[in-house]
């Protein structure tokens, strides 16, 4: 029984569920607990975030040596390919499908939450953009100098690190996922908004397991090797991504997740799984671009022309990376976009980032899940630059 409840799934699980049943029945001063308790939580979650990431990237990529750079480049390419693509896929699902849905337009208001009675703020000590540059840097300069005695002192840093997740980030993950649950259940989420886009919800989850399912056959054709002995294994992370609504959040058990699949080298998925989190984001813009089409639809009576969609969907894989692992952290980024290049007004940037913010966790799922498609593809990369 105790190694069942030690399982990070059934953890999660009882989270989500206790979460959401609390919901209902907490009053206003439990739930200003709960606020405090998700802020705290997710502080210590976001300030464990840049470490991972320069613990796990910068000492991977020092061992790769003379193939480093080629590597990183060749990462980057497929998560912008794959993000882009996903997003056209859903731009071509929307069309055919948002004009003969009767959603209905009526989003009805969430209740208000109470005062955070306890506001401790732990900055993290660098941004997370910051610490991928930094640890890519330092990754890059250790392989060109071919500096051993750095190799042992990443190599330090990164079991350091690992102590970190094992003895702090992951017994606080169900803490963050219960008040997150108990927070959407007691405004009304769960009940109200939710069911308003419910019908383009399922199509966007649908079309989430499709691109999935594409991301992981092309990585069994390119790498010649059975995909789904990757997939199998990425169950928790991405019911931790369902909770936390953050890839940098379901970082720690993500790398868990990659480490366990025996077609996966170890010292790849160190660079690409923390690299992946913050720059591929296939679900998430997926999503976004098929609820702008039926934002647009709903409030304006059309939806955007093909051609400023494309526009729209080649800038959105460009921004989204400036805004990893923050829950909504893909529609923010995008703002200007949504204004300036759709035209959105008040009433219509309000009304996505709600929708967008019911959904965020599937969308967060989704990428998480396609990191292990591309870790694969890179696996693959690096062994073949190699042995030229």
């Amino acid at each position: 029984m105790k190694k069942f409840l030690n399982n990070t799934i059934v953890q999660l699980l009882i989270a989500v569920t206790i979460g959401i049943v609390s919901g209902f029945y907490v009053d206003g001063t439990v739930l200003s607990a709960i606020v405090s308790l998700k802020h705290v939580s997710g502080q210590v979650i976001f300030f464990l975030v840049p470490l991972i990431i320069l613990g796990f990237i910068a000492p991977s990529i020092a061992h790769l040596r003379s193939n480093a750079s080629k590597m990183l480049l060749f990462a980057f390419g497929i998560a912008y390919l794959s993000s882009v693509g996903a997003s056209f896929f859903g731009a071509a699902v929307g069309y055919q499908v948002i004009p003969h849905l009767d959603i209905a337009s009526d989003a009805n208001a969430l209740k208000a939450l109470p005062e955070n009675m306890l506001k401790i703020d732990i900055p993290p000590v660098m941004n997370v953009m910051t610490a991928l540059v930094l640890a890519a840097l330092i990754g890059l300069a250790t392989a060109w100098v071919k500096s051993d005695e750095f190799v042992r002192l990443l190599d330090t840093f990164q079991k350091m690190v690992l102590e970190l997740v094992k003895k702090v980030l992951l017994p606080v993950l169900p803490v963050f996922i219960f008040a997150n649950f108990c927070i959407l259940s007691y405004q009304g989420a769960v009940t109200k908004q939710l069911p308003v886009f419910l019908s383009i919800l399922l199509v966007v989850i649908v079309c989430h397991y499709i691109w999935l399912g594409l991301l992981y056959g092309i990585a069994a054709l390119y790498s010649r090797k059975n995909s789904w002995k990757v997939l199998k294994y990425y169950g928790p992370a991405y019911l931790t991504a369902l909770g936390t609504m953050s890839s940098a959040a379901t970082l720690g058990v993500a790398l868990n997740c990659a480490h366990k699949s025996p077609v996966l080298r170890k010292e790849i998925s160190d660079v690409t799984v923390p690299l992946f989190a913050n720059i591929h984001l296939c679900g998430s813009i997926l999503t976004e671009t098929v609820f702008v089409m039926t934002v647009s639809q709903l409030l304006y009576g059309t939806m955007p022309s093909l051609f400023t969609l494309t526009l729209f969907i080649l800038l959105l894989g460009l921004f989204a990376i400036g805004a990893p692992g923050v829950p909504g952290g893909t529609v923010l980024a995008s703002l200007g976009l949504i204004i300036s290049v759709l035209q959105f007004d008040e009433a219509g940037t309000a009304l996505l980032l709600t929708i967008f913010a019911l959904q965020d966790s599937f969308g967060t799922a989704c990428n998480v899940a396609g990191d292990g498609a591309l870790t694969l593809i890179t696996d693959t990369y690096e062994k073949k630059i190699a042995e030229s």
